[in-house]
This record gives C-alpha cells, sequence and structure tokens, in this order.
C-alpha cells in the first residue's frame, strides 16, 4: 500500500472549507431535549464473566427515542468508586460482544462502559441492541450509513449521536463511576462516535438554562470514521463510506440531499465544537478512513489537542503500540 493522499505537511495543516447548516446547534439542542422526553432509566445487572479480577454489570438505558440500548460496565474487582471512567464505542459493524471480551480499562483501574450500537453487530463482534426506526425515512439499501440519509431527522447517525451522549448520561448515573472524570474513546466508527458525543455534550452544556453536568475530561480518538464525508466518499473504494457511493449510483437525483443531510453528522464539522482535550490517531495509508478526512476533524478540534501519526499502517492504526499510548494519555488525564 503506498502513501496515496495529501503529504504529511499539507495534512497538518488541512483545514477544509466545510458546509456548516446554519441551524447545526439547534438542531442538536432540539434532538437532545426529545431524547430527555424519556425517562433514562439506567440498569446495572451484575453478570459473571469468570474473571476474578473484574467485576460486570449488564447495562440497560434509554437512548434516542426511549429505545432500550444494551452496553457493558466493567470495574476492578471489589471496586466501590467512585473511578475514572472510560465510555467506549464501537467500530463499523461490530457490538458490544461478549461480556468478557474488553476489559483492559477495568484492569487499569478504572471504571469502562461499553455502548452497543444499535442496528450493528452481525460483523466482527456480536450486538444486542435493535434500531427500532431502521425503516424510517428514504434510502438505506446498503449498510447502515444510509439508513434515513435524505433527511437530518431520520438519519441513522442522529439515533446512534443520542445513544452516545445518553451512555455517557447513564455511566454517570452508577454508583461506580466519578461523573467529574468520565472520558470517551473509539475507533474507527467508535471514533466518529466520540467526536460527536464530544460536541453535542459541549452543545448541549452551553445551551443549558439548567445547572449543567460536569463536562467531559477527554475524548481519545483513533483512525475516525464519519469525518470530512464529502472527501471521503469520492477518494476512497473502501467500505463503509463505499455504501453512500452505492446509494447515489442508483439514486442519482439525491446527491444534494444527501451532503446535506450528512452536513449536520460531519466530525470535521462538530469537532470545532469540542473543548476538551484529545488524542487523535491516524495511519497514513488508511484507505478506509483516509488521513486527510482524520486531520480535517483533528485541525478542527477545538480544544487541546496531539496526534499520534503511524506512517505505514492502514486502518488497523497503531493497534497495540497506540494501546499503550492511550493507556498513558488517559491516566495522565485521570491524574495518574
Amino acid at each position: 500500500m503506498a502513501l496515496f493522499d495529501l503529504p504529511i505537511a499539507q495534512l497538518r495543516e488541512y483545514r477544509p472549507d466545510i458546509t456548516v447548516p446554519a441551524d447545526l446547534d439547534e438542531f442538536w439542542i432540539r434532538t437532545l431535549g426529545e431524547s430527555r422526553a424519556h425517562d433514562l432509566d439506567a440498569v446495572f445487572e451484575p453478570v459473571d464473566t469468570g474473571y476474578a479480577l473484574v467485576d460486570s454489570y449488564d447495562v440497560t438505558f434509554s437512548g434516542f427515542g426511549g429505545h432500550r440500548i444494551r452496553g457493558w460496565l466493567h470495574v476492578p474487582a471489589g471496586a466501590t468508586g467512585p473511578l475514572p471512567t472510560v465510555v467506549e464505542f464501537i467500530g463499523y459493524g461490530g457490538g458490544r460482544g461478549l461480556a468478557h471480551q474488553h476489559v483492559e480499562y477495568a484492569l487499569a483501574g478504572w471504571a469502562h462502559v461499553i455502548m452497543d450500537t444499535r442496528g450493528q453487530g452481525t460483523g466482527w463482534s456480536a450486538g444486542d441492541t435493535p434500531d427500532p426506526d431502521a425503516g424510517a425515512g428514504a434510502g438505506g439499501s446498503t449498510g447502515p450509513i444510509t439508513r434515513g440519509i435524505l433527511d437530518p431527522d431520520t438519519y441513522y447517525c442522529r439515533r446512534v449521536y443520542v445513544d452516545a451522549v445518553r451512555a455517557i448520561e447513564a455511566a454517570r448515573t452508577s454508583r461506580f463511576v466519578d461523573p467529574g472524570r468520565v472520558a470517551v474513546t473509539g475507533i474507527s466508527q467508535g471514533g466518529g462516535i466520540a467526536i460527536a458525543a464530544s460536541a453535542l455534550s459541549a452543545m448541549d452544556a452551553a445551551a443549558s438554562t439548567s445547572p449543567a453536568a460536569p463536562a467531559l475530561l477527554g475524548a481519545a480518538v483513533d483512525v475516525p470514521f464519519l469525518c470530512h464525508f464529502e472527501r471521503a466518499i469520492t477518494l476512497t473504494d473502501n467500505d463503509p463510506y463505499h455504501d453512500v457511493v452505492r446509494y447515489l449510483q442508483r439514486h442519482r437525483t439525491d446527491v444534494e440531499r444527501v451532503y446535506e443531510t450528512l452536513s449536520y453528522f460531519d466530525g470535521a464539522t462538530l469537532a470545532r465544537a469540542a473543548t476538551i482535550p484529545t488524542l487523535f490517531s491516524v495511519a497514513l495509508m488508511d484507505r478506509t478512513c483516509a488521513p486527510s478526512t482524520v486531520f480535517a476533524a483533528y485541525n478542527a478540534w477545538a480544544g487541546e489537542k496531539s496526534i499520534e501519526v503511524y506512517p505505514f499502517n492502514e486502518h488497523e492504526g497503531g493497534q497495540e503500540h497506540h494501546q499503550r499510548a492511550r493507556l498513558a494519555w488517559l491516566a495522565a488525564l485521570f491524574g495518574g
């Protein structure tokens, strides 16, 4: 795989002119307000994983539309809390997996919440959360990325982004979680959702007339999907972005409507509202989430930021090497 995108010096300065909807903040404040008409009703049920060093809980809470979203909570065995907490979002096609699969942050001494992604989990990792609105709106003959794509109100990512904000709210209701020390993380789609959760939480706090919840402490964002859509879908032939191409190949007159919808969900736009510290990662041979799309979001990020660059890697990114860097960054963020 050869380098195919902009040179690294240009990537570090890449700030494309991306269309920002005039009502972007209003759209999201309205959407979050509608979600709060439904009781969060977060439930944590103990589950036996067979591990002696980690205690685990099956999580359910009300996300977008009051739909019940699944997840896991892991904490160090015997912990009483409150603990620094990592809320993790999952990559495209995957779900929360089995209870024993992802416990690294609990082993680091923190609470770890994993959100199941509605309507996914039949690919590389199992999921348990349906998407009751999967048929809402026009579009969506390929993957989740095109569901309801002709209208921001029916678009799939609207539901997922709200689920993510509600997952943070649900985590904070647990006795194990320190509400003031919560960070979000994710790889690929999970990274894009982490960007959205960071931005929407900041928008929500700025618009609130009641005492706001504590700000997120930080976001660790790895090779993120859902960024700089217009460039992504014309630069790569890889899925999931190519699902949008396949849709437009059949629906040739929908291009402007699709681009307008996607503009409300673009991580490179939403990152402008994210004021918390962040650690990004990018791989320069990544043909799934091209480097320029990652840097478009990173360079737009409003808060303190740093990025790890992996020059010879594809969408796997830094893997175990970056895992170590992420753990060190989170430890510093949480105060040791």
